[in-house]
């Protein structure tokens, strides 16, 4: 999931802390702060939930180190205690550098942040400024054993989950994430339903309504996973959508804490999948998370993280699409996310709404379409169109690529309040048809040269699809030549269409040019005359 914020229990960054109102300071004898602390935050959508952020505080005097504690390292802290007022500030390490050769953009180093409080009746009273303004958290004495991740469970034997036979084209939907984060509520998903239908989008072929992370708030005295008060009735909720001819996903992690702090499915998969298939829901999306913190980072092992939820999805004999959130790991597009159950899985990291993140996602995905097939789907994640970070000839590439790479299409914007370019964007229905197309065949590379490239990917009736992409920052003209096409079409006449423009062009002689805007496309279907 792209993440705004990233924290499990303990195990996670913290991206936002808690508002504190400040006080008058009275007079403290020095205090010593050696030790582990729990750093309690309220979630920021005021759900009734908290995020704990463990400290290893390390005091010299007025001097204070250590480090935020977080696996596989934690990040180290630095400030000052003095009188009873505590200052302190994360110290991220610098992002790596990209490898020698690389057009990738750095990553962004990741923020500090400050925190400033007092010490008062044995807890830490800390403020600083989160994405939502100043905010504030209570900090306690824990102890050492307290900030690890619990002990592993025993995972099932490996064995080959059979096909469920759903996503036998790639899913098509909606996901809160992209747009509301952890402002998900109830109300906004009833909206998104009711504009999926409004706007047409779901004769488009849209029809999963997904709820992303925040939603759950704990575990009743049975163990049953429960919603918080963002969700008053899951049920309720999955039939107003059902009753819009739509489907609804859900989110969860194999971990004990998802990748936003809340509940995860740790040591319940089973009672968990059951609740889901009594509650109504058609979709999982299951994000590693805070399970790295207890399993080994390996094919085989995460093999049977994902197998256990996958047989247990299956066992509730309800038809639940099965989406793998692992990011790439251990080559999961190579066999084990089929093998475990996955419809879908994650091949990347999280997608941003910026053209570097779009692009360099989108083209690393060309080399792995040889792995997708129906009901098994490569996923580079989420479409950010309608989100306001990219030009539209940039979401443009970016609903082509997709289409042409097969990936799912999951729109991430509000969709009550799209302008009527978004819609023209996502509702395309000839580039739909690509991305849907019955009978998948992968996408290819005809050409790729300096920053100019050019797709091919064969559609069941003979036709190919033709993406010209111009990755550069000026307009450029790129071609390809009749004998690149399969013999089925070198010898024939052939049509053109350009599926942005809804209209015919023609070849120059044996060679198709277009002039294709920065960042921009040219999508084409051509078939036999």
């Amino acid at each position: 999931m792209h993440r705004l914020f990233r924290a499990t229990t303990g195990f996670f960054v913290v991206l936002s802390c808690v508002f504190f109102v400040g006080m008058v300071r009275p007079s403290f004898a020095q205090t010593d702060l050696n030790g582990y602390w729990d750093v309690r935050t309220p979630n920021p959508s005021l759900d009734e939930t908290f995020r704990d952020t463990y400290f290893e505080i390390q005091q010299s005097g007025e001097t204070i180190s250590g480090a935020l504690i977080r696996r596989p390292n934690g990040i180290p802290i630095t400030g000052t205690f003095k009188d009873g007022v505590i200052h302190f500030v994360t110290v991220p390490p610098a992002p790596p550098a990209p490898p020698a050769g690389s057009t990738a953009p750095p990553r962004p180093a990741q923020r500090s942040i400050t925190y400033d409080g007092t010490y008062e009746n044995g807890k830490l009273m800390l403020t600083s400024q989160g994405r939502n303004g100043t905010v504030a958290s209570v900090g306690e004495r824990v102890t050492k054993e307290a900030t690890m991740p619990p002990a592993p469970l025993p995972l099932p034997a490996l064995k080959d989950l059979p096909d469920n036979g759903l996503a036998r084209t790639p899913p098509m939907g909606w996901n809160s994430w992209n747009k509301f984060g952890g402002r998900v509520d109830d109300a906004s998903v009833r909206g998104m339903a009711d504009a999926m239908v409004s706007s047409g989008m779901s004769k488009a072929g849209y029809v999963y309504i997904n709820i992303d992370d925040t939603w759950e708030l704990g575990r009743d005295a049975n163990g049953n996973i429960t919603s918080n008060k963002k969700f008053p009735d899951m049920k309720a909720l999955a039939d107003y959508v059902h009753s819009k001819g739509l489907r609804i996903g859900i989110y969860s992690s194999p971990g004990p804490k998802t990748c936003a702090g809340y509940e995860g499915s740790f040591g319940h998969e089973g009672q968990d999948a059951k609740t889901y298939a009594a509650w109504g829901i058609d979709y999982l999306k299951y994000d590693l998370c805070s399970d790295l913190d207890i399993y080994k980072d390996d094919a085989l092992t995460l093999q049977a993280i994902y197998q256990e939820m996958g047989q247990a999805l299956q066992a509730t004999h309800r038809p639940i699409v099965y989406s793998l959130c692992e990011y790439g790991r251990a080559a999961v597009w190579t066999g084990w996310g089929e093998k475990s159950g996955g419809n879908l899985w994650r091949t990347t990291g999280d997608i941003s709404d910026r053209w570097e993140s779009m692009d360099r996602i989108g083209f690393s995905q060309i080399k792995l379409a040889p792995y997708a097939k129906p009901g098994h789907w490569n996923d580079p994640d989420m479409l950010e169109i309608g989100n306001g970070g990219m030009t539209a000839d940039e979401y443009r590439t970016h609903m082509s690529l997709w289409s042409l790479l097969a990936a799912p299409l999951i729109a991430g914007n509000d969709l009550r309040t799209m302008t009527d370019e978004t819609k023209s964007i996502l509702m395309n229905d000839e580039v739909i048809a690509i991305d849907q197309d019955p009978e998948y065949k992968p996408v290819a590379s005809l050409s790729s040269d300096g920053g100019i490239e050019v797709l091919m990917r064969p559609l069941h009736d003979g036709s190919v699809a033709v993406g010209l992409f111009n990755r550069t920052a000026a307009p450029a003209e790129a071609q390809f030549a009749r004998s690149s096409l399969p013999t089925s079409l070198t010898g024939k006449r052939v049509k053109l269409r350009d599926l942005w423009k809804h209209d015919a062009v023609a070849m120059d002689g044996d060679t198709f040019k277009a002039t294709v805007p920065s960042h921009g496309v040219v999508l084409l279907e051509i078939s036999a005359h």
